[in-house]
């Protein structure tokens, strides 16, 4: 027969694995997200010098360097998930969490390596302000991949990840509705102010929190159970 330990002991793991992915990637994102606001002027394109003050640009430079690990955190947080989930997953709701989470990830990385790339224009390092153009094209690109579209992912795996958690009944209603009109509130007025999108890696953030103190909560039940059986 097949011995359970090992299912114990994976089943113990994953809510631990999640819980911690998904604080990480909250704490790394909404870090990033603030370092890049306040760093940021409302209009950069009217403020063409500000991007050659070497404290700026290493301050932006720290944010995009958190975008990397925060984007490896996400996905271990959407892999445990699943684990979490198991067999009660439905193949709709998987599909739309799954392919969010990565469009989520792929436009946020995309969003980081352009505005990379900007920053580290020789012209800046000599002291030279990028014209006008450059500044213009840079913060559309940006802030279509950014603000727009990668957070409107990030609705949609919100919205998509309170309906299956609900539904499973792996966290509490409350979270779950929280969840719904975070996903709204990205999906109608993200654009308008930068500090809307913090609402995202706050409910991750929240959720995390419950996998973990749900986590611990049942680990010593199923130790009491396993040691039970073995008796």
């Amino acid at each position: 027969m097949a011995q359970p330990a090992p299912i114990t002991r994976t089943a113990l793991r994953t809510p631990r694995a999640a819980a911690v992915a998904g604080i990480l990637f909250s704490l790394l994102l909404g870090l990033a997200l603030v370092l890049i606001t306040v760093s940021s002027p409302a209009n950069p394109a009217t403020v063409g010098a500000w991007l050659t003050y070497s404290q700026r640009r290493g301050t932006i430079a720290v944010a995009l360097n958190l975008v990397p690990f925060a984007g490896i955190a996400f996905l271990w947080f959407i892999g445990v998930v699943r684990d979490r989930i198991g067999q009660h997953e439905d193949r709709f709701f998987a599909s739309v969490f799954l392919g969010s989470g990565l469009l989520f990830v792929a436009m946020l990385f995309a969003a980081a390596a352009f505005a990379g790339g900007l920053i580290a224009d020789e012209n800046l390092r000599s002291g030279a302000a990028p014209g006008p153009a450059v500044l213009a094209l840079g913060r559309q690109v940006t802030g279509l991949l950014l603000h727009v579209y990668a957070m409107r992912m990030a609705a949609v795996f919100t919205m998509s990840t309170a309906t299956i958690t609900l539904r499973t009944q792996v966290i509490p209603r409350w979270i779950g509705i929280v969840g719904f009109a975070v996903a709204v509130v990205l999906l109608v007025s993200v654009g308008l102010t930068p500090w809307v999108e913090l609402l995202f890696p706050a409910w991750i953030l929240l959720l995390s929190i419950d996998i973990l103190r749900t986590g611990l909560r049942a680990a010593p039940t199923a130790a009491e159970s396993a040691n039970g059986a073995q008796a």
